[in-house]
């Protein structure tokens, strides 16, 4: 059982090698059997190229390293008598990049804002940050129900967040101070007459 484990494992193992397309900042370990001082590990360099010696640069990145192999024994032909038995294994994998986090992100105003509209900023604004980018709030502006819409980007499902303004400038509810996300909708409602 162990036995059949093990070769179901390497037949995996050749399975990927055989169709896994060759990386920028992969490293890839080059043998040639007829002559051992060439032997080395390669960086795949960022123009996807390697470098040996009696050959130079040869592009790896994109190809497998079956076909990289079959370049390099054309390369490295006209200096041996036979053709050379060269072996290219993946002795690792590149580092996946992580994307940097947006420098701004975008966000809108409307209602009783100075300036309604799309707003960029930086991650990490807050609503009352974020007010000051919009301008401030007009006169007319109902500062007790301001309302942060924010939508869930997996469910779609939208919420809710009524935010009293006058008891987030005064420092009494500064839990209500909350980071805008991208797409967030702040709403800053009409007053009515007596409010």
């Amino acid at each position: 059982m162990l036995a059949t484990l093990l070769a179901t494992v390497s037949l995996n193992s050749v399975a990927f090698a055989q169709e896994y397309k060759i990386q920028r900042g992969d490293t890839l370990r080059v043998e040639v059997r007829e002559d051992p001082s060439l032997n080395r590990d390669a960086l795949v360099m960022p123009d996807g190229q390697i470098s040996l010696p009696q050959i130079g640069t040869v592009r790896a990145a994109g190809r497998t390293v079956d076909q990289l192999s079959g370049s390099l024994v054309g390369a490295l032909s006209p200096n041996f008598a036979a053709p050379p038995s060269v072996f290219v294994s993946l002795a690792s994998r590149a580092e996946p990049i992580e994307p940097l986090p947006p420098r701004t992100v975008q966000s809108f105003a409307l209602g009783e804002v100075e300036t309604p509209g799309a707003i960029e900023m930086r991650p990490g604004t807050t609503v009352l940050q974020f007010i000051s980018q919009a301008g401030g709030m007009t006169r007319f502006a109902a500062k007790n129900r301001v309302q942060l819409r924010r939508t869930n980007p997996k469910t779609g499902q939208e919420t809710v967040y009524v935010i009293d303004m006058r008891a987030l400038e005064s420092g009494q509810s500064l839990t209500q101070n909350y980071v805008m996300h991208r797409g967030d909708v702040v709403f800053v409602p009409t007053r009515r007459l007596f409010e």
